[in-house]
């Protein structure tokens, strides 16, 4: 499948999102495993490497903190083959206090709705299996209750998912949406979803 179908699927998947933002805050990760079963999956070990607009700053990169979560257990589908996942688990983002990055914990939370696990098989233009684990998450974030979107690549490879796969990239969306006394912040924010996930399509 070409990258624009890719990008398709991805936003196909989607759920559907507040408009009308004032700003966006976006988190992206690289590397690390996901691994797991019929019981749930996880990521460990991917480096947080870019943020943009915590707390009304700009562009910061780098080795910044850490991204991990687990999923709910498989609700229907299969692991092979693309399924779905329960809401729940863990969603955490670790600052190192690199480059003005607080040193803690930047959002704490749990997926907020089920999680969608997408298969992309092999064809003509690309004889590789592709994952795809994307799903709405709320939480804390820097003392606001939050809620957004992540969206997980994971590597190309010649065989189906057997227990644990590299993950190429991944990106945490918020929308923040100012209103009379307080700062809600709102997921999906399709557009700049897609922006994020074109860049890295391009890598």
């Amino acid at each position: 499948m070409g990258k624009k179908l890719l990008l398709l699927a991805v936003l196909v998947a989607a759920l559907p999102i507040a408009a009308f933002a004032n700003s966006n805050i976006e988190f992206d990760n690289s590397g690390g495993t996901l691994s797991g079963s019929s019981s749930g999956l996880s990521l460990s070990g991917s480096e947080l490497t870019t943020v943009n607009g915590l707390n009304g700053g700009g562009l910061l990169s780098g080795n910044l903190g850490t991204v991990s979560f687990t999923t709910g257990a498989l609700t229907g589908g299969s692991l092979q083959m693309g399924g779905t996942f329960a809401a729940g688990g863990s969603f955490t983002i670790t600052g190192n206090g690199t480059n003005g990055i607080p040193n803690g914990v930047i959002f704490s939370g749990s997926f907020s709705s089920p999680v969608k696990w997408i298969w992309i098989p092999p064809d003509s233009s690309n004889p590789f299996n592709q994952y795809i684990l994307m799903g709405t998450i709320s939480g804390t974030l820097e003392g606001f209750a939050t809620s957004g979107t992540n969206v997980q690549v994971t590597l190309q490879s010649t065989d189906l998912f057997n227990g644990s796969i590299p993950v190429f990239s991944g990106t945490t969306f918020f929308v923040v949406v100012p209103e009379p006394g307080t700062l809600t912040l709102l997921g999906t924010g399709l557009m700049g979803l897609a922006g994020a996930i074109r860049r890295k399509l391009k890598a």
